[in-house]
C-alpha cells in the first residue's frame, strides 16, 4: 500500500489526531494540547513515527507554547564543542609550540 493510499484510508479526525492531541483539562483549569511531528517512511509509507514537539498550554484567554527539549542532544552538542576546541588547540600547539626554541646552533667559521 502506498503512502497516498494509506492517507486516503485515514479519516479526517484520525489525521488531525496524528499532529495534535485532544485537549486535556488539568485540575488547575489549564487546557493542554500536545503537538507532534508525524513522518512516514519505508517503501510503502507504512512505518509511521511521531516525534513530540511540545505542548500548547491555554490558561484563561492566553495561550503559551512550551517546546519539548531533548536534553541528550544539548549535552551531545556541548561535548562535541569541547572535543573540537581541544583538538584545534592541540594541533595549534603541535604545529608551533608556544615555548622558546632552545636548540643550540654552533658558530660557523667564515672564509675557509
Amino acid at each position: 500500500m502506498k503512502r497516498s493510499q494509506l492517507l486516503d484510508h485515514l479519516s479526517a479526525d484520525a489525521a488531525a489526531n496524528l499532529v495534535y492531541s485532544e485537549p486535556h483539562q488539568t485540575p488547575d483549569g489549564a487546557t493542554v494540547i500536545t503537538a507532534a511531528r508525524v513522518t512516514a517512511s519505508g517503501p510503502d509509507g507504512s512505518d509511521v513515527t511521531a516525534t513530540p514537539l511540545g505542548v500548547i498550554v491555554i490558561r484563561g484567554d492566553k495561550a503559551r507554547w512550551v517546546a519539548a527539549v531533548d536534553a541528550n542532544r544539548i549535552a551531545l552538542v556541548g561535548v562535541l564543542t569541547g572535543l573540537l576546541s581541544a583538538v584545534i588547540a592541540s594541533l595549534a600547539v603541535l604545529r608551533r609550540p608556544p615555548w622558546p626554541d632552545l636548540r643550540s646552533v654552533g658558530a660557523r667559521a667564515e672564509g675557509n
